[in-house]
């Protein structure tokens, strides 16, 4: 009986064992191919890359005003869409931030729980609109409102575009900032309040410094979506690589560029067919450098609450 009893236990720690190892694979392979996926597509960026800057200065490209690829007198100055991408992104944030922070301290500071456990999923269901209709929305309604306050408005403007991207990166900031208020230390209220502080002075004297960092790190990740925006983009502010700090006038972002350039019959290998991966990696870098910085922050505000 005891030898049975043992072979049983023998047998089923071996199949607990093959199960965990089964299960330890099969994870290792979801993340290998996480790694291949990205490290296949910086590959890829990067030889066409630098075929691109083979044969065009990247002083020319990053200095000069003029983006004319596809005109037969070619100028490859990437500035323009560098300043429509920052507008664009300059714009929602002036909307989104402090929206979406106010949003967040009512939502941590103010809101009942049920009235909580209402609003942020109703909050978040801007997230999961599809941006093509963002981009719709800004020309059938918001556009048309501006060109009433503003006559000389273009039809595809930096304006509109703004404020339907910043709409969308709302649920970004007041999602993350809220889980960053939320996890002050509750012994910080109380002290407050024991000193006779008021709600108010709790909420941004106390509570949003305390979260600082978070606060940060959600605003980053926003202004790195709103930077990466397309369709919106590509719909509300037009296809002109314009070098302008006018927000009513017609601009074009780098992901616009690309989705211009890519609708077009573009022979791979040509000059135009680089200036794709040219962009695409300017815009990799930009939102690669944003999303290091927002999970460094990020990582300073959990070491400063462990």
């Amino acid at each position: 009986m005891k030898a049975s009893a043992r072979d049983a236990g023998l047998s089923f720690r071996r199949s607990r064992n093959v199960r965990e190892r089964f299960i330890g694979g099969a994870l290792f392979l979801c993340a290998a191919t996480s790694t291949l996926v990205t490290v296949g597509v910086v590959v890829i960026l990067l030889t066409e890359t630098i075929r691109f800057f083979g044969e065009v200065s990247i002083v020319e490209f990053l200095t000069h005003t003029r983006w004319e690829p596809m005109f037969e007198e070619k100028h490859f100055g990437v500035l323009p869409l560098l300043a429509g991408s920052f507008m664009v992104a300059a714009g929602a944030a002036l909307i989104a931030l402090p929206v979406g922070l106010l949003t967040a301290i009512f939502l941590s500071e103010y809101a009942p729980p049920r009235l909580r456990q209402t609003l942020k999923p109703i909050l978040e269901v801007l997230a999961g609109v599809p941006t093509v209709v963002y981009g719709y929305f800004a020309l059938t309604f918001v556009t048309p409102l501006l060109r009433t306050v503003f006559p000389g408005t273009d039809v595809f403007n930096a304006a509109s575009a703004s404020i339907v991207v910043g709409i969308m990166i709302i649920p970004t900031v007041s999602s993350l900032s809220e889980d960053a208020l939320r996890a002050v230390p509750s012994a910080l209220r109380e002290g407050a309040y024991g000193l006779g502080a008021t709600k108010l002075e709790v909420s941004t004297g106390i509570v949003v410094p305390a979260a600082l960092s978070g606060v940060v790190a959600s605003f980053i990740l926003a202004i790195s979506r709103a930077i990466g925006e397309t369709m919106a983009v590509t719909i509300a502010a037009g296809n002109l690589p314009n070098l302008t700090l006018n927000p009513l006038e017609s601009i074009q972002t780098m992901t616009a560029y690309i989705v211009q350039a890519s609708l077009g019959d573009t022979p791979r290998g040509t000059i135009v067919y680089q200036t794709l991966f040219a962009v695409g990696m300017t815009l990799f870098l930009i939102t690669l450098a944003m999303n290091v910085l927002s999970q460094w922050i990020l990582a300073r505000f959990r070491e400063e609450y462990e």
